[in-house]
């Protein structure tokens, strides 16, 4: 099966975070919007440059070179301490529960930077609609931005998620390889060291493109494993695996931009219900039950509502949440309304060995649970859209790229 991988990059993450939490003590400046960058004492002429913002990209101003330096580039420079780091760690954490409604498979490469292996959680969806869905749920829901690569492999995800600046999504697959990547200066390609590149240059070596095409044994001869390893990434080949340490979800949800806006009601119900199925289907598969549900909608207009509630018992029922997504559905339901995006979330999650039923609950659950989970089973043997409760839509007929 081909790997479907994304990598998430936080944009200017200490500079970001740092403006936010500025904001958040009553500051009126974001400092995103001018010539700034976290740094050290800037009485010290030694004191480098930990982040900057894009308008002090703009004059010039690099990661780590010196504070003197980067005034000299841009006199209005304006220098802030950063936070401490385990403030920096609770902006990082959000990002990572956020992630994990997609797929447990998450290696935090940094403290600002994971690799998402998307194979198995697509559901019918496309990669490229999934990267949407998070680069726009973390600018609304978090407050700062994220660049996101989409590729078949962990290198070409790293190499787009460094394409143009800020808040961008962009592609990496096999067959852009040589429009995209092979004209950059072999600076450009992941995990050439500074040492090597003056080496290259000297060979006549001066871009990706000459790299990739240049005699594999040659550069084993030269450079022995690290050659190799220098031709595989020039040609775009990584067979390595997304690193991950398995953790359990604060929250699991799944939204859908539709390609038409809809206002029919039957026909929202009918998403609401496909929209439940893939968030309760991974509730069971973590042995999770669910204790609130969140509905959210959004307009035409771009106008979001949402509504939340308490579930009556701890559920992984897909009846039971359901029932109460439907009944939040029509708090907010108006015939009148053009809908651009429906979205559920389940929260308060909690482990389901850990829960004892209630006397009243207990019976009925047990037999839905049973019907689930037969369910569920036909679905990992045949697919996940092999079978479909009556009134369910394909969701594959509803999820389109958002435009």
């Amino acid at each position: 099966m081909e790997r479907q991988i994304l990598h998430i990059d936080v944009n200017n993450a200490f500079l970001s975070w740092t403006a936010l939490e500025m904001l958040k003590s009553g500051s009126e400046l974001d400092i995103r919007t001018i010539p700034s960058i976290i740094g050290g004492d800037e009485a010290r002429r030694s004191g480098i440059v930990l982040a900057k913002s894009m308008k002090a990209k703009e004059c010039g101003v690099v990661t780590a070179e010196t504070i003197y330096q980067a005034k000299k580039k841009c006199p209005n420079l304006q220098i802030y301490r950063g936070l401490e780091y385990k403030k920096y760690k609770e902006y990082s954490d959000k990002l990572y529960n956020l992630l994990l409604e997609y797929t447990d498979k998450i290696e935090r490469y940094s403290i600002d930077e994971c690799f998402l292996d998307m194979t198995e959680y697509l559901q019918k969806d496309t990669l490229i609609n999934k990267a949407i869905q998070i680069n726009r749920r973390v600018r609304e829901e978090l407050g700062f931005t994220v660049n996101i690569g989409v590729a078949h492999n962990k290198l070409l995800a790293k190499m787009a998620s460094d394409f143009k600046k800020p808040d961008k999504i962009h592609t990496l697959y096999e067959n852009e390889i040589e429009t995209k990547i092979w004209n950059l200066p072999t600076s450009e390609l992941f995990m050439l060291g500074k040492k090597t590149v003056p080496k290259l240059y000297n060979m006549g070596i001066k871009t990706i493109g000459d790299l990739a095409k240049t005699d594999r044994n040659f550069l084993i001869k030269k450079f022995g494993k690290h050659g190799n390893l220098m031709w595989e990434y020039a040609n775009g080949i990584d067979n390595s695996e997304v690193k991950y340490k398995k953790e359990l979800p604060k929250s699991i949800g799944n939204s859908i931009t539709f390609p038409k806006n809809i206002s029919n009601k039957e026909e929202l119900e009918q998403i609401l219900l496909a929209l439940t199925e893939q968030v309760t289907f991974r509730l069971r598969k973590y042995n999770l039950l669910a204790n609130v549900v969140n509905v959210q909608l959004r307009t035409d207009n771009f106008e979001d509502t949402s509504h939340q509630s308490k579930l009556d018992f701890s559920t992984s029922s897909t009846k039971s949440i359901y029932k109460k997504a439907k009944e939040l559905f029509e708090e907010m339901y108006n015939s009148k309304t053009l809908i651009r995006l429906m979205g559920l979330r389940v929260d308060d999650l909690i482990n389901k060995d850990e829960m004892q039923l209630s006397l009243f609950s207990k019976k009925e659950d047990e037999k839905q649970e049973k019907l689930d989970k037969t369910i569920d089973k036909l679905k990992e043997k045949y697919g996940y859209n092999s079978i479909k409760r009556a009134g369910k839509m394909n969701v594959e007929e509803i999820t389109k790229v958002e435009k």
